[in-house]
């Protein structure tokens, strides 16, 4: 798990991004039609209101993603991934799905464990 993150973490580093932003990116791409209001994109990344008001302004600056007026409730702002931050998100995916792929033998083996440890730990076997 950790050579997993040390990978995670360095692809984003190359990409100037941060892990919350990749996540904001992830929870934006897979919202209805692509786009999130920003207090639901707070509550998916378990982040107080104006912490997620404070990504958005830096996703934005970076050009991954913009704020969209909602056509159904003018008081609300959607935020959606710009064409730039779809082909940053596409990227990084094809990246980490490769590096989960490359190492499911090591993250077979984790899991495995700890489905062990916790079944003897709280099942007594």
């Amino acid at each position: 798990m950790r050579r997993f993150l040390a990978f995670s973490e360095a692809a984003l580093s190359e990409a100037g991004i941060t892990s919350q932003q990749y996540q904001a990116l992830l929870v934006i791409k897979v919202a209805s039609q692509n786009q999130i209001r920003v207090r639901e994109l707070s509550e998916q990344l378990l982040i107080q209101h104006n912490g997620a008001v404070q990504l958005v302004d830096r996703l934005e600056a970076a050009g991954l993603a913009e704020r969209i007026p909602s056509i159904t409730d003018k008081r609300s702002v959607l935020v959606g991934l710009t064409v730039h931050g779809v082909s940053v998100l596409d990227a990084l995916a094809r990246k980490h799905l490769g590096a989960m792929l490359e190492n499911e033998p090591l993250l077979v083996e984790s899991l495995t464990r700890l489905r062990d440890l916790a079944h003897t730990a709280y099942c007594g076997d």
